[in-house]
């Protein structure tokens, strides 16, 4: 496999992000190093091509955004909205991510191995997200579609109108949002918990989490009902 090596402490970042737009998407290289990141934002952001990009420390905002075929690994920690509106493949945050996680992904895979701050996976549109750590709060608000997998605990407002995305919790949840409730798990949804711990590379046991899905009760406004917010 050609890999080729981008120093961002000489090598600018848009020189980076022209070369992944341009000639990698043209087959010229299968494979990326970045080194000193130095938590550069919008690293890899928008990649259209199946390379594999490995980030060597920490990255700024929006690292791995829109991505679309490409395997991102990032060796550090994440800054705001790693992932954002991925549509395919994978992004792998070796350390933390900050707020945002997996906003508004379509799909792909997005592991995060150390925990992610507020919002992580809010308006999720179909993609997977899986956090090795714990999630702060208002995660997977007005989550559409998808399935997030958390192995530690999650913090206020958790799944907060929530609609057909599915989540599952090992550890504690500090409050679900409106709409949110905690289901029976079946052997399907340990089938999926069970491969998508697999393909994140994290050693759980499935049966150990919470299933969290909608209620279903705010799809069509009550008039009558009294609702609250």
């Amino acid at each position: 496999m050609e890999r080729l090596t981008f120093d961002l402490a000489t090598t600018s970042l848009r020189e980076l992000n022209t070369f992944l737009h341009t000639d990698a998407r043209e087959g010229k290289v299968e494979a990326v190093t970045v080194v000193n990141p130095d938590g550069a934002h919008n690293i890899a952001v928008g990649l259209d091509c199946p390379i594999t990009v490995e980030v060597v420390g920490h990255a700024g905002y929006y690292a791995g955004g829109m991505n679309k075929s490409a395997t991102i690994t990032i060796t550090g920690s994440a800054g705001t909205g790693v992932g954002e509106n991925m549509m395919s493949g994978k992004v792998h945050v070796k350390g933390f991510a900050s707020n945002g996680a997996g906003a508004s992904a379509h799909g792909g895979l997005l592991v995060i191995e150390g925990d992610a701050g507020l919002r992580c996976g809010i308006s999720l549109k179909g993609g997977n997200i899986v956090v090795g750590g714990s999630v702060g709060s208002f995660s997977a608000f007005m989550a559409q579609a998808g399935t997030m997998v958390i192995c530690g605990d999650a913090g206020d407002a958790l799944g907060d109108s929530l609609y057909e995305a599915v989540l599952y919790v090992k550890g504690s949840v500090k409050s679900l949002g409106a709409d949110a409730q905690f289901e029976p798990m079946t052997d399907a949804d340990i089938a999926t918990v069970a491969g998508l711990l697999d393909k994140a590379g994290l050693d759980h046991d499935p049966k150990a989490f919470k299933r969290i899905a909608s209620q279903r009760s705010l799809y069509h406004w009550n008039a009558d009902a009294n609702q609250e917010y």
